[in-house]
């Protein structure tokens, strides 16, 4: 666990230097920044999806996770939080699941989630104590909050309540997790990763379409459970 309040910590100092220096930026340069960021995911995401072996795997994970989100409602309820902790914390006057807020908190949560070095990092933790992994990302993380943080608002320092929760419960879970995740299955857990990545980009960051990516999270559990059920036939 280590490794995980080391990460929460990033995000929280990184988001209090953001808060501190954002409102010395104009509003154009934050729209640019955001620009950059929405761009720099897009193309980590696709990064991210070369990486599969079977992209139809990619395919069957993003239909059958979207499928068990839209039902479980994960992005609303996400939006719910997000909400919620707005009321409590920020004086934003636009309010809702539109506001700045909850979008710094939807972007961050999920762009600080997805990706195999909090899948591997939280694993090698839980397993070893060896956070090396997830002090790598940390630094990453907290850079990442500064830019965000500047530009979307405090509701990107609340991230790390997912963060904690995530990463966290993965290092529990990092015992029963190592003996089961093959590296094909994490090949598609990535690569179904950079999809949502993508989705994220053009969705919360770029604006070109809005996705409701959050309900695509089960996908990342149902990729290496494909890969799984394949080896059996």
């Amino acid at each position: 666990m280590t490794g995980t309040f080391l990460n929460v910590a990033t995000v929280i100092l990184g988001g209090l230097i953001g808060l501190f220096f954002g409102s010395r930026i104009p509003e154009r340069y934050k729209n640019t920044v955001i620009a950059g960021m929405g761009l720099f995911t897009v193309a980590m995401g696709l990064q991210m999806f070369l990486k599969s072996g079977n992209q139809l795997i990619v395919l069957g994970a993003l239909i059958i996770g979207v499928l068990l989100g839209e039902w479980l409602m994960i992005e609303d309820r996400l939006q719910h939080l997000g909400q919620a902790l707005e009321q409590r914390f920020s004086s934003d006057t636009k309010t809702g699941a539109g506001s700045k807020f909850v979008r710094g908190f939807m972007v961050a949560s999920l762009l600080f989630c997805i990706g195999p070095m909090t899948i591997l990092g939280s694993i090698q933790d839980g397993l070893t104590g060896d956070y090396n992994l997830l002090a790598v990302k940390s630094t990453l993380d907290g850079f990442a909050s500064i830019a965000f943080t500047s530009t979307l608002g405090i509701g990107v320092m609340f991230s790390s309540i997912i963060i904690l929760v995530y990463q966290g419960g993965i290092s529990l879970l990092a015992g029963q997790l190592s003996m089961i995740i093959t590296d094909p299955m994490m090949n598609e857990m990535t690569a179904t990763g950079g999809v949502i990545l993508v989705g994220l980009g053009i969705s919360n960051l770029l604006e070109i379409k809005k996705i409701r990516v959050g309900n695509f999270l089960p996908a990342l559990a149902v990729a290496p459970l494909i890969v799984w059920i394949l080896n059996l036939l």
